[in-house]
């Protein structure tokens, strides 16, 4: 009876975060889309590509040995911390614009924290793949789990944790990302002008971090209400 009374009061908090939050994942994505297509037609003044600047802030820091390459797809842009390669989208590649300048100092700043061992970026990647086994497997383990045992409901359980606790590790790696990229690119890449250019670019992509961080906490809350059913 403690288990169906605790998560009997979950069922209704699940409710109350998870709505919101995709309300907010909703208008992340439109924020992080239209602030990104807003400055893709803004020229930077430095006349540096996406792919030029990610190179000089690389080299600035000595990291000569990270490559950058040109990916498919639109704000695509990542950094594999296995291969040490900057990936950058065909806009942010080849493109001139504030947008494009913003993005590929902000993937820099990923490849700086590697070099540093940015406790948080470490964690981050160490829990990637059990991150990536719960959010494909948890639906699969919570059906198994309705007809079979709950059991499998709370080992699906378990692994979303993983997830829930990635997307909030990946808070202050991302927001610390950006900042080392501002940092970059008010000394000598932008002019000061541009900066709130940038500021809003990247504010707008962090936004989406904390609507996703916000779903997957309503997601782990649905999931302890319908263990709770289930136990009941």
């Amino acid at each position: 009876m403690y288990y169906g009374g605790y998560y009997g009061g979950v069922g209704g908090t699940w409710f109350l975060i998870l709505m919101p939050a995709l309300l907010l994942a909703m208008y992340a994505q439109l924020k992080v889309t239209s602030s990104f297509n807003k400055y893709l037609r803004v020229q930077s003044g430095s006349g540096y590509t996406g792919s030029e600047v990610a190179r000089i802030i690389l080299d600035r820091n000595g990291l000569h040995d990270v490559r950058i390459e040109q990916v498919g797809g639109n704000l695509t842009d990542h950094y594999d911390p296995r291969s040490k390669v900057i990936r950058l989208s065909r806009n942010v590649y080849n493109g001139h614009s504030v947008a494009a300048v913003s993005v590929a100092a902000h993937e820099v700043g990923h490849a700086i924290q590697h070099d540093e061992g940015y406790f948080p970026l470490i964690l981050r990647n160490n829990i990637a793949p059990i991150a990536s086994i719960g959010s494909r497997f948890v639906w699969i383990l919570i059906l198994l789990g309705l007809v079979i045992s709950p059991f499998l409901i709370e080992v699906g359980i378990l692994l979303y944790v993983a997830v829930v606790l990635f997307q909030v590790i990946t808070l202050p790696v991302e927001f610390n990302a950006s900042k080392r990229a501002l940092y970059q690119l008010e000394n000598g890449i932008v002019y000061r002008d541009e900066l709130d250019s940038s500021k809003e670019v990247l504010n707008a992509a962090a936004l989406t971090y904390v609507a996703a961080t916000l779903v997957a906490l309503g997601q782990l809350l649905r999931l302890l209400s319908i263990f709770g059913r289930r136990r009941d």
